[in-house]
């Protein structure tokens, strides 16, 4: 791999983030500065992608938190139960949000009872922040290895939206590092990417990042993959996930579940990638994952140029649930998980 991309990072000036919304014409790194500007970079999709959302969010409660100008730790405890709910009301489907979040406040919650003091507590989340960051470019090396080893020689792979490096810690990603794993194994591997409506994830990010690292990848829009499909050009689909129920159904980029039973009808594997962060075994289906629903605009618009009638209604959920009887297999950082999923996945959850 070449591309080698981190897209969001601790410094002693902020977080930095690069700015996916004008990926690919324009690389931009932006410089937040406190806590709320992560939240709003959470929100508006500077960064995106379930495990580098939560990434963003431990880096924010850190940055709040060495922020904080008192010295009394009931205050901190305060000021960084305030500080999660601001970063969590900003994507509710992610789970890697909440994850993130509940695991710095243990953090917390650890360092104060064993009496620390506020300084020293300061550099400890600060420490576990970058720990979670470290942890999910190791979890994906070994997805790449787990998912890469699925992928057979001489195939072409059709992916949707962006589960690349750009939306997680870095480096492999999901989706794409299943991708990048079965290539560094030796196999000749091809891509669809479809384009991802109404965000262009795959469009904009995706074929970017495939274009950056030699991997061939063929651009289609949304409504073609059956067509692509129906004609044998398809030989996997290999998809990211923001929330996984503890039954295994899958929420991910809306257009995701049209793709699985696409998938399902002309014989092919549906395969997701995901870290173990990214599964709710405290959501017993997809029926109780929350769905986003995003700004009109993005529907009617193309940044500034209306594409729409005035006053026309619309829907623009962002994410789509997949059951999982059309999930071939679910590939973690601990391995390949098969149906019957609540059992294969708390398995791995005890391993």
């Amino acid at each position: 791999m070449k591309l080698n991309i981190i897209p969001v990072k601790w410094s002693d000036e902020g977080v930095l983030m690069l700015d996916q919304r004008l990926l690919p014409t324009e690389e931009k790194w932006l410089t937040l500065r406190t806590y709320n500007d992560v939240a709003a970079g959470i929100k508006d999709m500077v960064v995106r992608g379930a495990p580098a959302i939560g990434v963003s969010a431990a880096y924010g409660i850190a940055l709040g938190a060495k922020q904080f100008v008192g010295t009394n730790a009931d205050d901190l405890a305060e000021e960084i139960d305030y500080i999660s709910d601001v970063i969590g009301a900003t994507r509710p489907t992610a789970v890697n949000l909440f994850w993130a979040i509940d695991r710095m406040k243990r953090t917390f919650e650890k360092a104060k009872g064993e009496g620390k003091s506020v300084s020293e507590i300061k550099q400890i989340l600060i420490d576990d922040a970058k720990a979670i960051h470290d942890e999910d470019i190791e979890s994906q090396r070994l997805i790449a290895q787990f998912g890469g080893e699925l992928i057979e020689n001489d195939s072409t792979v059709l992916t949707h939206c962006n589960a690349g490096a750009l939306a997680t810690g870095g480096v492999w990603g999901t989706a794409l590092g299943v991708i990048r794993g079965a290539v560094d194994q030796g196999k000749k591997v091809s891509v669809i990417a479809d384009e991802t409506r109404p965000y262009l994830q795959g469009a904009r990010l995706t074929a970017w990042e495939l274009n950056e690292d030699d991997i061939p990848v063929t651009l289609i829009t949304d409504n073609m993959s059956g067509h692509i499909m129906k004609k044998g050009g398809v030989q996997a689909v290999v998809v990211g996930s923001d929330r996984i129920a503890a039954n295994g159904d899958v929420a991910n980029k809306i257009g995701t579940y049209m793709v699985a039973v696409l998938a399902k009808r002309h014989g092919i594997p549906f395969y997701v990638a995901a870290p173990l962060s990214t599964v709710d075994m405290n959501c017993p289906t997809g029926d109780e994952i929350p769905i986003e629903e995003r700004d009109t605009r993005e529907i009617t618009h193309v940044k500034d140029v209306q594409l729409a009638p005035e006053g026309i209604g619309v829907s623009n959920y962002a994410f789509d649930v997949t059951p999982n009887d059309l999930v071939t297999a679910i590939i973690t950082e601990k391995g390949v998980a098969r149906a019957p999923y609540i059992e294969s996945l708390r398995k791995q959850f005890e391993q």
